[in-house]
């Protein structure tokens, strides 16, 4: 891939892939440690993916679930590793993939603050300084001395938020977070970040549904759909190509539900049809049963005269009886 040691490229993918073996049940998975003769099907998340981005560039990671899009931020971040590729990270990562992880919910809000920011590589002299500054942008309260646990989602939330923005990040990573708190703290949020992009010229990476965000924050685009890139260039050509990408996904979604509900109605005439006949048959099958009934029962039954005439007995010209 090269040596990046050197170079304005903070972030760099060289033809990754990150593939997921995906078993039937825990309990095959757990085999699998121990057998090599499992059965599992294979699951690219990434496929083949190459990019770089350089140092101060703001990026718009657009994608529908299941891109992709989060698999390349856990390998951006250390918490996963790719499969064939090479990835090069230099700097100091603070990523708001999810507000309330790395904390402990028996900390207070002030211990957490050193836990997570020691856990981003920060020394406590340096957490120290910062203090002030994450207390004031979390407007908690007098919940920061009081254990996590006692924390709605919301205020956690609002403390990851607090950690990661004054931590003085280098390459900052927001995963649809700009929608956390009420409309007062995605403000504050938003010129935060918009702050730390003007300012201090970190590499921002925003990944979203929202091409407003991604207009709003960022240069370039890079779209995926299903572990692939298929567009990397200027934000608006970028969100215009997902635009487009989306409108001829849903349209040929629909087009398939239509196509099957159509399908279904003419298959459920069809059987109503064949019940109808199969009812007529029945009817009808009834009916010459009946009739054959009637007759038998016609050609059985004597005459009444003739059994009359039969039962007579014969006599004489006397009255007497033969």
């Amino acid at each position: 891939m090269g040596d990046y040691a050197n170079s304005d490229v903070v972030i760099g993918f060289d033809h990754v892939t990150k593939t997921y073996k995906l078993f039937e049940n825990d309990k095959q998975r757990f085999r699998a440690i121990f057998f090599k003769n499992i059965k599992y099907k294979k699951k690219n998340a990434i496929n083949d993916v190459t990019f770089q981005i350089k140092k101060g560039e703001s990026v718009a990671l657009l994608g529908r679930n299941g891109a992709g899009k989060s698999t390349l931020l856990k390998m951006i971040t250390g918490v996963a590793y790719p499969t064939v590729g090479d990835i090069v990270v230099n700097g100091r990562v603070s990523a708001l993939l999810e507000l309330s992880a790395g904390f402990d919910k028996e900390f207070t809000g002030r211990e957490n603050i050193y836990f997570r920011a020691q856990l981003l590589g920060m020394k406590k002299s340096e957490i120290d300084a910062k203090m002030d500054d994450i207390i004031e942008f979390a407007d908690i309260g007098d919940y920061m001395d009081q254990p996590l646990r006692t924390y709605s989602s919301g205020m956690r939330a609002r403390l990851g938020f607090a950690i990661n923005v004054n931590v003085d990040p280098e390459i900052l990573i927001v995963d649809e977070a700009l929608s956390v708190g009420d409309v007062s703290f995605r403000r504050k949020c938003t010129e935060k970040i918009n702050d730390l992009l003007s300012e201090q010229g970190i590499t921002f990476l925003l990944v979203t549904h929202s091409t407003n965000a991604a207009l709003d924050f960022c240069e370039r685009g890079i779209v995926m759909k299903k572990g692939k890139i298929k567009f990397d260039g200027d934000i608006q050509e970028a969100t215009d190509f997902y635009k487009e990408m989306i409108e001829k996904e849903d349209a040929k979604k629909k087009k398939k539900k239509k196509k099957k509900r159509k399908k279904m109605l003419e298959e459920q005439r069809l059987r109503e049809e064949a019940e109808k006949l199969a009812a007529e048959g029945n009817s009808a099958a009834e009916t010459t049963v009946q009739d054959a009934d009637a007759k038998t029962a016609e050609e059985q039954t004597v005459p009444e005269a003739e059994v009359i005439q039969a039962e007579e007995p014969k006599t004489d010209n006397g009255g007497k009886s033969e």
